[in-house]
């Protein structure tokens, strides 16, 4: 004699039938791409307006997104073992946690650059932070691509992805705000600063970026 399935009436749940897990799945993982890419594009946002304002604001902003990134991979993988209302359910809580966790933040990203009358550049943001006076002349000397990717330590022709996340590192270790003060190091920091600079701008005219390399 055959036996019915015991599964979900042991376990309380309540099974998907097939075309319903594939279509939560399709679009549980819509949400988690979608989610991605607004994260890495905030970064960037970050980068290019908090941080020339307020590198500790940049930093907690930093760590919070980053938190969001690590978490994406492992909801995704635990779609593969959603087979119950029940666990669809608790997943998708948890997506929609960090949906709301990013607009937060998001939020606040952009409300920053909105208030200023006008965008402050890293020339000023340094000449604010040193009392006033020009900057020592290590900004606005690099001159090619290829000496760009030379300060930052990488292969010429390295993708925009492994530039930011290069500058991103370093940019942290550098800023006298991690380094309780010191500011023995703006000099390295300004031009690395520069060289991400003209290589964004480098790579957005040429669209030209190499594939990813991750």
């Amino acid at each position: 004699m055959i036996r019915p399935p015991v599964v979900a009436a042991r376990t309380g749940a309540m099974p998907f039938n097939t075309k319903k897990l594939a279509r939560y799945q399709i679009g549980m993982r819509r949400r988690i791409q979608e989610l991605k890419a607004r994260a890495d594009e905030c970064v960037d946002f970050a980068i290019d307006h908090v941080m020339q304002d307020r590198m500790d604001t940049y930093f907690r902003i930093e760590e919070a997104l980053d938190e969001i990134d690590r978490a994406l991979p492992l909801i995704e993988e635990e779609l593969s073992r959603i087979h119950d209302l029940s666990g669809a359910n608790r997943l998708e809580s948890r997506l929609e946690f960090m949906e709301d966790r990013f607009e937060e933040i998001d939020s606040e990203v952009r409300q920053r650059p909105r208030r200023r009358r006008r965008r402050i550049n890293f020339a000023d943001f340094f000449r604010a932070a040193g009392g006033g006076g020009e900057p020592d002349g290590s900004l606005g000397e690099i001159a090619s691509a290829a000496e760009a990717y030379h300060v930052l330590g990488l292969a010429d022709g390295s993708s925009l992805s492994a530039i930011t996340a290069t500058f991103r590192r370093r940019a942290k270790s550098l800023h006298p705000d991690a380094r309780k003060g010191d500011r023995s190091s703006e000099p390295e920091l300004r031009r690395i600063i520069e060289a991400y600079q003209y290589l964004k701008e480098h790579l957005s005219m040429t669209q030209a970026e190499p594939p990813r390399d991750w």
